[in-house]
């Protein structure tokens, strides 16, 4: 096992894998974690592998750089509807290029338009610490806010799918070697 996989550990001392090798990196469920993080927590991670976590970007730039990987995002509502996005390749950047998110072609259902905004400190004003383009058109790292909501754009959200105004149920940001 490679170091950066000790993250991965849980308790028992299985890999946080999914049977189709994904390697999960973030999780959302029910709340339990705040989210609303510093830097160093991101760069660090929190959370427990078994409920709601973020593994550290370090460790997901550590494994990004050592093959070709894509992501998948696994999305669902309160109602039990679920969708997903792919996006291939995927890797994150060092710490000293600030972790900068490098993403490929997406397939999925979850359909996902991203723009530019330097007029705002989006982490500030939506709560939450993501990657952001104006502000964002998802938020999967955003306030908990169980379904509908009249708070636009804090919430756990993915703007393609569910718009705005809907913080999802249950996210999953996950990774895979497509070159090894």
């Amino acid at each position: 096992m490679v170091p950066e996989e000790e993250a991965y550990r849980k308790p028992d001392n299985q890999i946080t894998r999914q049977p189709d090798r994904y390697q999960v990196f973030q999780r959302r469920m029910d709340g339990s974690e705040d989210f609303y993080r510093t830097w160093n927590e991101y760069r660090d991670g929190f959370g427990d592998v078994e409920r709601e976590f973020w593994v550290g970007n370090e460790i997901i730039h550590k494994i990004t750089s050592r093959a070709v990987y894509e992501l998948r995002i696994d999305l669902e509502d309160f109602e039990g509807n679920t969708r997903y996005a792919m996006y291939s390749p995927f890797s994150l950047a060092s710490e000293a290029e600030k972790y900068t998110l490098h993403i490929g072609l997406y397939n999925g259902d979850a359909d996902l338009d991203l723009d530019l905004n330097p007029f705002t400190n989006c982490a500030v004003r939506f709560h939450g610490a993501w990657w952001y383009n104006s502000c964002h058109a998802c938020n999967l790292n955003g306030l908990y806010l169980g379904g509908p909501t009249h708070t636009y754009a804090e919430g756990v959200t993915w703007d393609g799918w569910r718009g705005q105004y809907y913080s999802l149920k249950r996210t999953e940001m996950k990774i895979r070697p497509i070159i090894p």
